[in-house]
Order: structure tokens, then C-alpha cells, then sequence
């Protein structure tokens, strides 16, 4: 967690301890040919410290490049990204550690899901985690709400015309089945008002 508070109170140890603490799993891993990916939580703001600088998060790269891992995810766990600080993370991030293949994780607390998946693209990441429905969460945070929806998503990037190779249709019967399995409503706008598309008469 970016979040030392937070690292310190569910861990008893700095960031920067765990992930040095994860080299014997990285080389094992690399011994049997396994990829490593590396997360960073509340990389964008805690519920304990608000605003998260940019030094907690590059540390805690610094500490995973030094045991092998340049897979790395920023992480919206709590909810509190907004569109010109993911711009301005990312933007910063990309330049000091072009090795790195960046990943977003948004969760959409605040509806600022989407909105911080654009900021994202233009500051040059292109991979990013969703979820069907929205499902999901954090146990520690207040209210926090599920990850961003992939049907959302992806009808967002279709009608923008932002190719993804995921079948839209496809993504909305699998968000419909995982409605089916939970038996409640879930976050998401597209299985409640369709496609854009749907409204053509």
C-alpha cells in the first residue's frame, strides 16, 4: 500500500519491507518461466493520509524493480483518483521508469472510474483492470464501492472509437449471468440503459 499508515497497520512493516520481501517468490517464480505482476494500493489517495505523494508511490517501484518485478498496477483502492492527478501520476511514472508496464486499477466510488480511465490514456497506459458488473471492493475503506465495469468500459472505448478486441455483447451476457449468481442489481449503466446503439429505431 502507498499508504503507509495503512501498510504499517495491516502489516507492521513499510511498504518498501514487504516488496523486499517478496524476492524469494519473484526468483522461484522466475525459475519455473512464471510472470510476476506487482500492485500498489491507494496509490492515489487513503482514507488515512488523503493525498498520497508521489515519493511513497516511487518508492515502492524502486523497492519492486530491485527484486525483479516491472509489472506494476496503480491502484485506486480507496476511490479518490481524480482525472488530473491520474494525468499527472502516470504522465511522471511512464518518464521515470519506461522499463515498467503499467497497469490502472479504478474503483468507482465516486464515479470517477471512467473519467480516470481517459486520463490514463492520454498520459499512455493502455492496460487496465475491470471487472463484469462492477464487482468488488475494499473491506477497509468507508463506502468504497466495486471496480470499474468492463461493459461500461468497453462501450465507452467502442464509441469512441478505441479498438479493444473484446466482444461488447459477449461482455453484457457474461455481466448479465454474474447479476444472475449474486441475485442483487449491480453498478453498472450499461445492463440498466443498454447500448447506445440499442436506442436506434
Amino acid at each position: 500500500s502507498a499508504s503507509r499508515a495503512h501498510n504499517i497497520a495491516n502489516l507492521n512493516k513499510t511498504p518498501e519491507e514487504s516488496v523486499a520481501g517478496f524476492k524469494d517468490i519473484v526468483d522461484k517464480a522466475v525459475s519455473y518461466g512464471l510472470g510476476i505482476s506487482g500492485s500498489i494500493a491507494m496509490s492515489f489517495g487513503s482514507p488515512w493520509e488523503h493525498k498520497i505523494p508521489i515519493s511513497y508511490v516511487t518508492a515502492i517501484v524502486d523497492a519492486y524493480i530491485n527484486v525483479g518485478v516491472t509489472e506494476i498496477s496503480l491502484s485506486d483502492t480507496s476511490g479518490m483518483a481524480m482525472p488530473k492527478q491520474v494525468y499527472s501520476l502516470c504522465s511522471e511514472t511512464k518518464r521515470l521508469y519506461p522499463q515498467v508496464k503499467w497497469i490502472l486499477h479504478f474503483h468507482n466510488t465516486r464515479g470517477m472510474g471512467e473519467a480516470n480511465i481517459i486520463s490514463g490514456m492520454e498520459a499512455g497506459i493502455d492496460w487496465y483492470d475491470t471487472s463484469f458488473g462492477g464487482l468488488g471492493g475494499c473491506p477497509f475503506v468507508p463506502g468504497a464501492a466495486g471496480n470499474v465495469t468492463t461493459e461500461d468500459v468497453l462501450h465507452m472505448c467502442d464509441e469512441m472509437g478505441i479498438e479493444t478486441r473484446v466482444n461488447l455483447d459477449r461482455a453484457i451476457e457474461i455481466a448479465n449471468k454474474v447479476k444472475s449468481l449474486v441475485e442483487h442489481e449491480l453498478q453498472s449503466y450499461i445492463l440498466k440503459a443498454g447500448k447506445n446503439s440499442d436506442l436506434i429505431l
